[in-house]
């Protein structure tokens, strides 16, 4: 998939949800410093990059007001914004190009204890690079203001990952993200 129409795709999400802007790129940063850091190959690379990049387009299927809804969420509205992983696989599912970023699109919600969506895969079962996708979706997410909440100190988005490694997380993940970005932000965690 060309880089034109990866930009297009992730302005068009952020154009959406304004308050989403530079979210894609700060996954795809994050992501892509931890597999570095793990020695993944230049194809892994290559496929945590364009999926981190394209992991939330499925969220053009759903309504503006639904994500930018100042509080919780009702349960038929969780249900809503729960399709945007099949949605965005379905979309980019007929471009050649766009295949190798289908797991990360498809599985960045799945949980480590199986708990998550839209397939409910556990460990292991859940591919490596979604895995790594969604713990920088998460922390991204955290560390950003949103409209349903203010964005949470570093430390305690840090914390969180630590927290719920083992459950939410791929331990040995969320392990790697805590201790690069103590290294490279020179906190402790």
């Amino acid at each position: 998939m060309g880089r034109s129409m990866v930009a297009a795709l992730t302005r068009a999400v952020e154009a959406r949800h304004p308050w989403t802007r530079g979210h894609a790129a700060r996954v795809m940063g994050l992501s892509t410093a931890v597999a570095q850091t793990l020695g993944w190959d230049d194809a892994r690379l290559a496929r945590v990059r364009l999926g981190s990049l394209l992991h939330d387009v499925g969220k053009l299927s759903l309504p503006a007001e639904l994500l930018g809804k100042p509080g919780r969420l009702t349960r038929e509205e969780l249900e809503q914004v729960k399709r945007h992983p099949t949605a965005g696989a379905r979309l980019l599912a007929s471009v050649p190009r766009a295949l190798p970023a289908l797991p990360c699109v498809l599985y960045h919600h799945e949980r480590w204890d199986g708990h998550g969506y839209p397939a409910g895969l556990a460990g292991p079962n859940i591919p490596s690079d979604a895995r790594l996708v969604g713990i920088a979706d998460a922390f991204d997410a955290m560390t950003s203001d949103r409209p349903y909440r203010p964005a949470l100190p570093v430390r305690a988005a840090l914390y969180e990952l630590v927290r719920c490694a083992g459950t939410q997380f791929d331990p040995e993940l969320a392990r790697a993200c805590v201790e690069l970005w103590a290294v490279d932000a020179r906190i402790a965690v």
